[in-house]
């Protein structure tokens, strides 16, 4: 079992840990690229589903780049993430979407604990889906994109003089266990499948941990 005493920080990853938004990330990533063929959509698709972790930014420079095998510039990158984030605004602001089973732990013990989210998502947009779901009270600070999500676990880590050896990255995919490895702290998977019986700390409910 794993015992969170151990730890004086937890940062945790928000999409598939704390929110079941992934479903409908697809959908926003379908909306921005419908002009595209859809097997090229597909394949983005994939890539999104496998790093979670990564922010829509690389996922769509990717798109171009790696799918498609042609350039894109920054301007096409942000206007394609602007759009992507007001389909995300409309269609995350709903509490059905939110995983009870972690966010109960987090509303037991964000007094005890000092919590933080880091996430791949856009930072604006994520600040505004915590408020507006009143999930901002729980954690001392909120993360995330355009800024990696290994240089957010850093910031963290400094501008609160956390000690790396006593944090702990909570997540669902193989960027969060990078992020937490690159920043020698501990990784526990969550939600994924993947990481369990393949000799990563894993939590399959939160209602059996200490």
């Amino acid at each position: 079992m794993i015992n969170f005493s151990n730890y004086s920080c937890l940062l945790w990853d928000f999409d598939g840990v704390l929110m079941d938004s992934m479903p409908v990330r697809d959908e926003g990533f379908k909306h921005v690229l419908a002009p595209y063929p859809q097997d090229q959509v597909a394949k983005l698709l994939t890539y999104h589903r496998i790093n979670g972790g990564l922010s829509r930014y690389v996922k769509f420079r990717y798109f171009f780049e790696e799918i498609r095998k042609e350039p894109v510039t920054e301007e096409q990158v942000q206007a394609m993430a602007a759009d992507f984030s007001t389909v995300m605004k409309r269609l995350l602001l709903n509490e059905q979407l939110l995983i009870n089973d972690s966010l109960d732990f987090v509303r037991r013990r964000y007094r005890d604990i000092p919590m933080h989210i880091v996430s791949g998502s856009d930072g604006v947009e994520l600040n505004m889906i915590c408020r507006s779901l009143n999930l901002a009270q729980y954690f001392v600070s909120i993360h995330g994109s355009p800024t990696p999500k290994t240089q957010l676990v850093k910031e963290v880590l400094v501008a609160h003089t956390y000690d790396p050896a006593r944090t702990v990255l909570i997540g669902d995919s193989i960027n969060d266990y990078q992020a937490a490895t690159a920043n020698d702290i501990d990784f526990i998977g969550y939600n994924n499948a993947e990481f369990d019986h393949n000799g990563y700390n894993y939590i399959r409910s939160f209602s059996t941990v200490s």
